[in-house]
């Protein structure tokens, strides 16, 4: 990584959780239903299992087809998950020692982000992060936190230790922000003017911009499981782009249909797919990794958004901001199996899961609300007023051993 900062590859290599995760996201066969306090995502076998007190790398496990050929510089993979390395017990020592925060970027009103006690939900401190102050991402080596203020043109970067602002960097209309595996690049997401640049990982100063004309909107990405390319969904032109990581070149293009606004997009957790919120059809859509087109959708209530995968990689949370709920989908099943509203009704929307995957925690996108439901139950138990309009809300700290952004994609 430029600028001499140290990578974070301290995380102990769990025997355990890699030899669990040979057979990908389906190797749980219980079938979870409405509620179920037994059957739900934090409660799995792997999200209590011991880690070895001694590094170790299993030499049986065989590297599935998308795991393979990754770029130089990438850290290796723990087994055939893409999120082996984030999940619960998983923390690097140095980043555990951050106090648990919720970080809540207003969109629109107050140029702030809101710091929330995640233990006491009391509002710790009010941060002047900017106008139109829309995610707040973990820098690729977990070291600080930024919050990308649109409006303000700037990047404001925040000490993880101490939650207060230590300085921010000029960048036109960052909207979201990304960080490519080998640490090498960040993106910035620019969906006001159309672009996607690439700049450095520390100072943001732009190197590359990438400008389709097939692409209006550009808000949200993920990367494939070897790190050589990643999506970027197209808000307002309902399509997506395949940009090469190494080469910073469109590689392909796909249009989703009439009426599509595809939001969030996740890597599913044996790297085979990538899902996408199509919040203008309801539904959550299944993209190929090798072939790059549809393979499968799965509807859902109304305007789904954000994407959220559970600590034991068996489930994605999906907040359905037109439902005022989240839909809880299985990745073994390809359904819905689970529904939790909102009381009363709200506009959830981004988030995140709690280090110990115990808790989801979404902003009220219109409502000027927090909330958290407890993932075993499914039951809200949290519901904090900020006010504005709260966007990317960041949970931190997180497992994992390296950001590839947005609110805290860790692998």
């Amino acid at each position: 990584m430029r600028g001499g900062a140290t990578r974070p590859f301290e995380a102990v290599v769990v025997l355990v959780s890699a030899l669990a995760l040979v057979s990908g996201c389906s190797s749980g066969s219980t079938k979870p239903g409405p509620g179920s306090a037994t059957s739900h995502p934090a409660t799995g076998p792997a999200a209590t299992a011991a880690a070895p007190s001694e590094p170790t790398r299993p030499t049986s496990v065989r590297v599935a087809a998308p795991f393979r050929h990754r770029i130089p510089g990438m850290p290796p993979s723990m087994g055939n998950n893409v999120y082996s390395a984030a999940r619960r017990g998983e923390m690097l020592p140095r980043v555990a020692r951050a106090p648990a925060y919720l970080y809540v970027p207003n969109s629109y009103g107050e140029p702030i982000t809101t710091v929330i006690d995640q233990r006491t939900h009391k509002v710790v401190r009010v941060l002047h992060t900017g106008s139109l102050s829309q995610h707040v991402t973990p820098a690729y080596d977990l070291s600080r936190l930024y919050v990308e203020a649109s409006y303000a043109n700037r990047i404001v970067a925040l000490d993880p230790m101490t939650g207060r602002i230590q300085r921010s960097y000029p960048i036109d209309r960052p909207y979201n922000l990304y960080f490519t595996p080998d640490g090498k690049h960040a993106i910035v997401m620019d969906e006001e003017h159309e672009k996607i640049v690439f700049a450095g990982p520390r100072r943001f100063r732009p190197q590359k911009v990438i400008s389709d004309p097939s692409c209006n909107g550009p808000n949200h990405a993920d990367f494939s499981a070897n790190g050589r390319y990643f999506l970027v969904t197209c808000e307002f032109s309902g399509s997506l782009l395949k940009v090469s990581t190494l080469g910073q070149r469109v590689m392909g293009r796909l249009a989703l249909g009439p009426g599509s606004k595809p939001q969030d997009i996740r890597l599913a957790p044996d790297g085979r797919s990538f899902y996408v919120a199509d919040m203008g059809r309801d539904q959550l859509l299944r993209i190929g990794w090798k072939k790059f087109r549809v393979t499968g959708s799965t509807h859902l209530p109304a305007m789904p958004h954000g994407i959220y995968p559970s600590r034991d990689g068996r489930f994605l949370y999906v907040s359905d901001r037109g439902a005022g709920a989240i839909s809880v989908f299985s990745l073994a099943r390809h359904r819905i199996v689970d529904t939790w509203p909102v009381p009363g009704g709200g506009s959830p929307d981004m988030g995140g899961v709690s280090a110990d995957g115990r808790t989801l925690w979404l902003s009220g996108r219109y409502d000027g609300y927090v909330y958290g439901w407890n993932t075993r139950t499914g039951r809200l138990t949290a519901k904090i007023r900020v006010g504005g309009q709260p966007h990317g809300l960041l949970v931190w700290p997180q497992p994992g051993r390296y950001s590839l952004g947005h609110t805290g994609n860790m692998r």
